[in-house]
């Protein structure tokens, strides 16, 4: 009976040992092959030595020691005396104690990992000038290992490239979480403070792995309820689980809080009422948390509140937060996508319309949150106009982690292809080599304030993002924050040993379907340019049809603008002429049909139908070829993943199994549904040899999905 309630118990909580469920994220640290990491080194790893103890360096010793022992089956631990072989975490304050001098990087948080001898005795040094930096080190060093790379000739120094790499979560307070795909919201806010459930620690440890250090918790379309005292007492419960582990908290500022909460006529920026009201409710905050980073606002942008209420600019808004922060060094985070439906001119440009006047206008404690794109986390934009038109001003990138165009949860799309095509994006602002990632890291102005964001895709499902490979995408973001030059494949390589226990050639594989993914999406969804095609406000599935709703920007047809003579929206001088928003590099390369990548044609140019493409066919094939391949490419990536069965965990190859079959059919859709609507304004035949649909249009517009997660 006894063995049977056990039985019942590690079945409830899936601690199978035959099966892996995802809730230990990359930080699985099973037994490796310890011979390529240890045949050239002279000592076994015996010890772990720290000077002094805190709560951070008390985290990275017993993560070291769980590391340790699941990677080489053996137990390592912490000892009061170097021995030979020990791992030894030394802040640098702290090294002449022990008669050495190792230079460490100059930032907070950056780390050296170094085999060198101390006390007469060969040993690993972590060392930083704070115990963040070595949790940092730490966590890097068990990152080697788990990638089984050699450990006798170690001379790492590392230190983050921007100062702040923050996940933003759209987390609403009754749990639901916009554009989430992963389940309800981490936080449990009935229960806290009283309860701190050990997922919010083990979200930090796995932040802090990646070298994350901040989090806003709750929804840019902001409740006040937030800021009341009840629950900022909940917020510091958090604030305090995160914080050994280097992790600060942000929340939301809802710009109408003075009326909602204040019980005030006005939220007028200048307002001295409206001043004061914001000057006590942050001393309040920063009282209960006195390192809390600071507010994000979304304002003036799909009906939030915002200074333009008023006649302010968002200049006047931001400052007015931020003298509120500076005296506890907080920072505004002041988002840029704002667009009006009272301004009948391309979506595209109003971003930036908006925006680049103010430039130099915003005190020194704000950044400017630009999406990568203009339009909004499309499968594949061109890099936003602002960014290098705002040379006086912090900008801070914004990259949706959370997969709202990209097939949700069901989807395999691995992100940091899109995230690496936008860092890398030369903006020609200062000339070549003026990119995105230099300008979110403060490098191409000499900014001192940096920032990155991305929209969480986290939420309760067991494996915290709800598809397993969409945990490649949270570990991308945390590695290209810290190291914005690292590329995609770097970043595989990494991930791909640390969550699969396989051969090298199904890493391999495994790596190859990864690459190709975000390519795969791109076909079968939006080719060759095109944009905003999906389904109606919860923008799951195909939607070309979509017209006549309250603005014409939330329709697809304002974007893919099809007619009987062609395709495409036309941002040249005779369109809208947003190409000009561009430096003159950058905008003659994508106004020039000749020289605009065929990846963004349809973005920049509106085509006949029988526009000759590179490849030699006419435009309204090239198309149809893409969607078809799309789909072609998804059975691709079956075939792949059917052949690592016995290879790869049992319960992560089902689940993945089981999905891409979901996968394969919401191709299908995408490019029946697609290739159908197009094809009534091409009066063209789908191409010789490609099947034909399994309904017609009528059939594809009639769907309706009424209960589409993270609406």
């Amino acid at each position: 009976m006894k063995a049977t309630k056990l039985i019942f118990l590690l079945t409830l909580l899936n601690l199978s040992a035959f099966a892996d469920n995802g809730y230990r994220l990359w930080l699985k640290y099973d037994a490796i092959n310890q011979t390529k990491i240890l045949e050239n080194y002279r000592e076994e790893i015996s010890s772990i030595y720290s000077f002094k103890s805190s709560e951070t360096i008390s985290i990275a010793i017993n993560e070291l020691e769980n590391g340790l022992e699941g990677l080489l089956q053996k137990k390592v631990q912490s000892d009061p005396t170097i021995k030979p072989g020990s791992i030894v975490l030394l802040k640098e304050e702290d090294q002449p104690t022990h008669k050495i001098t190792v230079d460490v990087p100059d930032h907070e948080h950056g780390y050296i990992i170094k085999n060198t001898i101390i006390d007469q005795k060969p040993v690993i040094l972590i060392s930083s000038k704070s115990d963040i930096g070595i949790l940092y080190g730490v966590f890097n060093f068990l990152r080697i290992l788990q990638q089984e790379l050699p450990i006798e000739n170690l001379s790492i120094t590392e230190e983050p490239k921007i100062e702040n790499r923050i996940l933003n979560h759209w987390d609403n307070l009754d749990r639901t979480v916009e554009r989430g795909y992963a389940g309800f919201s981490l936080w449990n806010w009935q229960t806290l403070p009283g309860h701190i459930e050990q997922r919010y620690i083990d979200y930090a440890r796995a932040n802090a792995s990646i070298g994350i250090n901040g989090t806003v918790l709750t929804n840019v379309n902001a409740n006040s309820t937030i800021l009341t005292p009840e629950w900022i007492k909940k917020v510091k419960a958090l604030a305090d689980t995160f914080r050994p582990y280097g992790i600060k908290v942000y929340l939301p500022a809802r710009f109408s809080s003075p009326i909602e909460l204040g019980k005030l006529p006005t939220a007028d920026p200048l307002d001295p009422q409206v001043i004061e009201w914001w000057e006590k409710k942050v001393a309040e905050i920063y009282k209960v948390i006195p390192d809390f980073g600071g507010f994000i606002v979304k304002a003036n942008s799909e009906g939030q509140p915002g200074p333009q209420d008023y006649g302010r600019n968002h200049a006047d808004g931001a400052n007015m937060l931020a003298k509120a922060v500076a005296p506890f060094n907080g920072i505004i985070m002041w988002r840029a996508f704002v667009y009006s439906n009272e301004v009948p001119d391309d979506r595209a440009k109003q971003a930036y319309n908006e925006f680049k006047p103010l430039d130099g206008k915003f005190d020194k404690n704000v950044l400017v949150q630009v999406k990568n794109g203009a339009i909004d986390f499309q499968p594949r934009e061109p890099f936003h106009p602002l960014f290098g038109a705002m040379p006086n001003t912090p900008l801070m990138v914004e990259l949706q982690i959370t997969q709202e165009y990209l097939g949700m949860s069901t989807n395999l799309a691995y992100l940091a292809t899109l995230f690496e095509e936008n860092l890398k994006a030369d903006t020609y602002a200062k000339g070549k080599g003026s990119t995105v990632g230099k300008i979110t890291a403060g490098k191409l102005d000499n900014h001192s304030l940096s920032a990155i964001a991305g929209v969480a895709n986290i939420g309760n499902d067991i494996n915290w993002t709800g598809h397993p490979f969409a945990q490649s995408n949270w570990y991308a973001f945390g590695r290209l924050a810290w190291d914005y030059e690292l590329s995609s494949e770097e970043i595989a390589d990494e991930w791909i040993p640390m969550t699969f226990n396989t051969d090298k050639a199904s890493e391999d594989s495994i790596k190859n379907m990864m690459m190709g993914s975000r390519e795969t999406i791109v076909n079968y969804m939006t080719p060759l340019g095109l944009h905003h095609i999906m389904g109606w406000s919860h923008h799951y599935g195909p939607g070309p049809w979509i017209k006549d709703k309250p603005r014409a920007d939330w329709t697809s047809v304002y974007y893919h603008q099809a007619d009987n003579k062609g395709i495409g929206f036309d941002r040249t001088a005779t369109g809208s002429n947003a190409v000009a928003q561009y430096f003159p590099e950058v905008a003659r390369q994508f106004a020039n049909l000749d020289t605009c990548p065929e990846e963004y044609l349809l973005w920049f140019h509106h085509l006949p139908w029988d526009y000759k493409l590179k490849s030699g066919d006419i435009l309204w094939d090239g198309i149809v070829k893409h969607y078809y391949l799309g789909a072609e490419q998804v059975k691709g990536m079956q075939n792949t993943w059917n052949a690592l069965e016995g290879k790869v965990d049992a319960e992560w190859h089902r689940s993945v199994k089981q999905l891409l079959a979901i996968q394969y059919e919401e191709a299908v859709w995408w490019r029946n549904s697609c290739v159908l609507y197009f094809q009534s304004f091409s009066n063209r035949p789908i191409p010789a040899g490609l099947p034909k649909p399994d309904h017609d249009l009528e059939y594809y517009e009639s769907l309706e999905f009424k209960y589409v997660p993270g609406n």
